[in-house]
């Protein structure tokens, strides 16, 4: 009987938890592949940043074969990409391409915080935000 007694608290505590956390996940190439759209930027207007909804948001897709596509740049739209250390750099392979978000190597970089349905991208190439400001991006089917 006591052992009813104790065993139910036990058991109400393991159901009521959350199993599905919102932790940020180590990410390697594999779970960047297929598209994502950009639905939300984190921005500053001098004062506290907060969320707001991308309208018309760009889109990437990232293939097994370590290549990506986007709608960033009129004038190219496909290149390569890889992960190192939290980090997500794209080399866009066009000829004569050049974008001012490129570091002085040509890539593009961000600090890559990935979850298990979205990723955020926080520009560390090219002029950065001085408020700071990152890029939700959400899976697509």
């Amino acid at each position: 009987m006591i052992l009813r007694i104790l065993l139910f608290p036990v058991l109400l505590l393991l159901v009521g938890c959350d199993t599905k956390s919102d932790d940020p996940i180590t990410a390697d190439e594999s779970l960047l592949l297929g598209k994502w759209k950009h639905t939300q930027s984190y921005i500053s207007s001098g004062g506290p940043q907060y969320w707001v909804d991308q309208e018309n948001g760009k889109i990437f897709e990232f293939f097994e074969t370590g290549i990506f596509s986007s709608d960033m740049f009129a004038e190219c739209s496909i290149g390569d990409f890889s992960i190192e250390e939290h980090q997500l750099i794209l080399k866009y392979n066009c000829p004569d391409f050049a974008s001012e978000t490129e570091n002085d190597d040509g890539f593009i970089t961000y600090t890559l915080e990935f979850y298990s349905n979205y990723f955020i991208l926080i520009p560390t190439s090219g002029p950065v935000c001085i408020e700071g400001c990152s890029f939700k991006y959400e899976k697509q089917n």
